[in-house]
């Protein structure tokens, strides 16, 4: 009998191709084709999807466009890419991903500058279109976002915050209104959910959690995708967590903020949580590149989420003594 606690294999779709050298544009074409499709290279011509029906079908008009432009291209199955193990397939899509996440993020701030100078209507009317569109492309990218990349809560919620700021009645509010929050009291007791393959922020909330919330607190790891949440459960760091980006807050801010906790030593800890988690120096801490290069290390050396936990808890134990010594 097969063991259910074992994910099934992974299944992925190669596209195999040769273009014409000429003309110029059709390469282009085909490019800007497979980056929306949301396909990772993997070597020079070949590039992966996971399988499904709708990639099979992806793939399946991209080899006749390329057939009929006159390259050769052919589509296969596999349950392995050559020289890859799946979690290292899946931090390719992840990475492509942030990528365009960050991109969207970034705007985002721009806008948001802008909005705050905008003095009249048609300034704002401005803003305000140009918010639908990036929204709309945030919506774009997540639908090809297949393992759920972290960046998403980031972009997700700085152009939720400037949906806000920019409502004009309160039906806009309430469509897009944040979870409601949590006393401090609510957070003892519950089983705490977070998506798989844990990082930095998710490591540091895990922490913060057995540390100073709930000592006895249950951490499970899910899908980052299509995960439905049993009653009781908390979410943090997830997409429509109850604990999870605000803003430009990182996940680690807002739980420290939920919780009640009042520390200087952990708002330096946060503040450097911040700096590497949404990669845009607000606190300028010269300690997160060590910090991030040691987590880092210790998610290549630990596929299992739990012990990546338990490599990381000593060092914001570490860190957390430091600022308080320093502080005294």
């Amino acid at each position: 009998m097969k063991d259910a606690t074992i994910p099934p294999e992974q299944r992925w779709l190669l596209l195999i191709h040769q273009l014409p050298s000429k003309p110029a544009y059709f390469r282009v074409k085909i490019w800007r084709r497979l980056q929306r499709i949301g396909a990772v290279a993997v070597k020079s011509t070949v590039y992966a999807l996971p399988a499904n029906a709708e990639t099979q079908e992806d793939f399946g008009w991209l080899l006749k466009e390329i057939l009929e432009g006159g390259g050769e291209a052919m589509v296969c199955e596999a349950r392995l890419i050559d020289g890859l193990s799946d979690a290292q397939a899946h931090a390719l899509f992840d990475a492509a991903r942030d990528d365009d996440y960050e991109a969207i993020a970034n705007e985002v701030r721009l806008l948001s500058v802008e909005a705050e100078a905008a003095a009249s209507a048609e300034e704002r009317a401005e803003v305000r279109s140009q918010t639908v569109r990036l929204r709309k492309r945030l919506a774009d990218i997540a639908t090809i976002d297949f393992f759920g990349a972290t960046g998403r809560l980031s972009a997700e919620s700085l152009i939720t915050e400037l949906e806000h700021r920019l409502a004009e009645d309160a039906d806009m509010i309430e469509e897009h209104a944040r979870v409601p929050s949590l006393e401090p009291d609510d957070l003892k007791g519950r089983i705490w959910v977070t998506r798989k393959g844990v990082h930095v922020d998710r490591i540091a909330c895990s922490w913060l959690i057995r540390r100073f919330v709930d000592p006895n607190a249950i951490i499970r790891f899910v899908p980052g995708k299509g995960y439905v949440p049993n009653p009781g459960e908390i979410r943090f760091d997830m997409f429509e967590g109850e604990i999870t980006h605000e803003g430009d807050h990182c996940s680690f801010e807002v739980l420290l903020t939920r919780a009640g906790l009042d520390d200087r030593a952990l708002q330096a800890i946060a503040e450097i949580i911040h700096d590497i988690d949404l990669k845009d120096a607000k606190f300028g801490r010269e300690e997160a590149a060590g910090i991030a290069s040691l987590i880092a290390g210790i998610c290549a050396a630990n596929p299992q989420d739990e012990q990546r936990l338990v490599e990381g808890g000593p060092i914001f134990d570490n860190l957390y003594q430091y600022f308080r010594a320093k502080r005294g």
